[in-house]
């Protein structure tokens, strides 16, 4: 007794795990692509819209014939049993298919410490993601959208008269910094900013639906930082969740600062503590804001970047500048949209770095005929 004929490769409804991350549109370079990551082996690669198309469908619902005849209509070609048989291999061999060989999970250093005295880390907590969990839980209703207006609305007041106030504040600064003890106070306080600064980032990562992978100190004799790596957040569907990540740590800068800054109105202009607390305001809210810059590596660089939907802007950028030098036909095939964000980039930051460079110089030369 002989079966019935084999069932096409075409008649399979594959499906992708349900939690392999796909990224939204990203601009690399000329190429519109997706992030696609696979949270348990945490490897990741990218993939072009053609791909993307296919490999979002992968839903165990349709059938491979199915999304085929969607793919030729969207793009004017129909897929064959072998142009199937390469995509599913790629993401068999990846372990990516429900159903397949479970992923594999990385090895896990036993050891919370890596590197040596001068340069290294050290992992501070053993589940990351469950303690962010902890803080998100108890200051979830803070981050309510009402509470956060209210503290944004108190950060620009804040930032708006320390502007006005800047002479009061260089004064403080160069008070402070020819007394060892308060500037030392205020180099601790500045520090522990940049700690609830990454803590920041973590938490909104959390409340966006993101993990946190790890929480640490990071050192480069004579600099320790704290650091917490988000996970998965450049996977949200969401812009403004992104954004919100991106952005949470400049504003615990200045929200840490605001009790200081309450401190110091109340206090009389040639009041000691008073000029302390102007360097710590000066200095902190310039930490904030130097941080929102969109230059690499800091997270203004990378709110841009999720605003325009670009990944690698600034070496993308650099490449498309290097290629209109050398060869214009070259650049002109990039389309529309990148030469116009990459040539804007290019512009934009060069200026940027020329505008901080003279405003340095300008502080620097204050401070030496005060």
């Amino acid at each position: 007794m002989t079966g019935g004929p084999a069932p096409s490769l075409l008649e399979h409804r594959p499906a992708l795990r349900p939690d392999v991350l796909l990224s939204p549109p990203l601009l690399n370079g000329p190429a519109t692509v997706h992030l696609v990551k696979d949270p348990v082996s945490g490897a990741a690669f990218e993939i072009g819209t053609k791909e993307y198309f296919l490999v979002s469908r992968l839903d165990g619902t349709r059938s491979l014939a199915e999304i085929g005849g969607q793919y030729g209509q969207a793009f004017g070609r129909r897929l064959d049993e072998r142009n199937w048989q390469q995509l599913l291999a790629l993401l068999g061999t990846r372990r990516l298919l429900a159903g397949g060989p479970p992923p594999t999970a990385p090895e896990r250093n036993p050891s919370p410490l890596q590197g040596g005295l001068l340069r290294g880390s050290l992992r501070l907590v053993a589940d990351a993601d469950a303690a962010t969990a902890r803080l998100h839980r108890v200051l979830r209703p803070l981050l309510h959208p009402a509470a956060l207006g209210v503290l944004l609305l108190a950060c620009l007041a804040m930032t708006a008269v320390l502007a006005a106030e800047l002479p009061r504040l260089a004064d403080g600064l160069g008070w402070t910094v020819r007394r060892p003890v308060p500037l030392l106070a205020v180099a601790t306080l500045l520090w522990l900013s940049t700690a609830l600064h990454e803590f920041a980032h973590g938490v909104a990562a959390r409340h966006a639906g993101g993990t946190v992978g790890e929480i640490g100190l990071r050192w480069r004799l004579p600099v320790a930082i704290m650091y917490c790596r988000v996970d998965n957040y450049r996977y949200l569907s969401r812009r403004r969740d992104q954004l919100a990540v991106a952005a949470a740590g400049a504003f615990a800068n200045l929200l840490f600062l605001l009790p200081f800054f309450g401190w110091w109105a109340a206090l009389p202009a040639a009041d000691p503590t008073g000029r302390v607390l102007s360097a710590l305001l000066l200095l902190g809210s310039a930490q904030a804001l130097v941080n929102l810059l969109p230059l690499p590596p800091l997270d203004g660089y990378t709110l841009l970047g999720h605003t325009l939907r670009v990944t690698r802007l600034a070496p993308a950028g650099s490449a498309y500048l290097r290629l209109r030098m050398r060869d214009r036909a070259a650049a002109a095939a990039y389309p529309p949209r990148a030469r116009r964000i990459y040539l804007a980039y290019g512009i934009g930051s060069a200026l940027l770095v020329l505008l901080l460079a003279a405003g340095l110089t300008a502080v620097l030369w204050y401070a030496a005929t005060r």
